[in-house]
């Protein structure tokens, strides 16, 4: 199973900020939203950072209330861990489990296509574990 599969069944809207909004307009995005990470996008649509909750949580660990007047741009992360839509569910659970990150975006032609989350990917993997297991259960009944 690809992301692409992931995509056409949850969607491809993806929350988006720009880099000069605030920290404080994230936290009400993620709120909002009730989702754990927003990619910083420019005009086009390129990925240009990411910014989730555990990067805000160290912002105001680091400088307090103040923090959340500061701009996107000083706080998300640069390096970026992206996916294309035809990789594969499994390695990209390694890719995630392996830099410890929970959202991966989806570039296509160098622009936001979409993002996936290793909650996304677990629970599509479930679904394809548990249909392997019917047919085998099938296959045995009917053997």
């Amino acid at each position: 199973m690809s992301v692409e599969h992931i995509l056409a069944e949850k969607g491809r809207d993806t929350v988006t900020i720009t880099p000069d909004k605030t920290l404080a307009d994230v936290v009400d995005m993620l709120s909002r939203h009730r989702i754990g990470a927003v990619v910083v996008v420019d005009g086009d649509r390129t990925v240009r950072g990411i910014l989730s909750e555990r990067d805000v949580v160290k912002a105001l660990a680091e400088s307090g209330a103040e923090a959340l007047a500061e701009p996107v741009s000083r706080r998300m992360s640069t390096e970026v861990a992206t996916c294309s839509a035809t990789d594969a569910v499994p390695a990209l659970m390694a890719v995630m489990t392996e830099g410890k990150f929970r959202h991966i975006p989806v570039v296509e032609g160098g622009r936001l296509g979409g993002m996936v989350s290793i909650g996304d990917l677990v629970k599509h993997r479930l679904a394809e574990m548990e249909a392997e297991h019917k047919a085998l259960r099938d296959y045995i009944a009917t053997a």
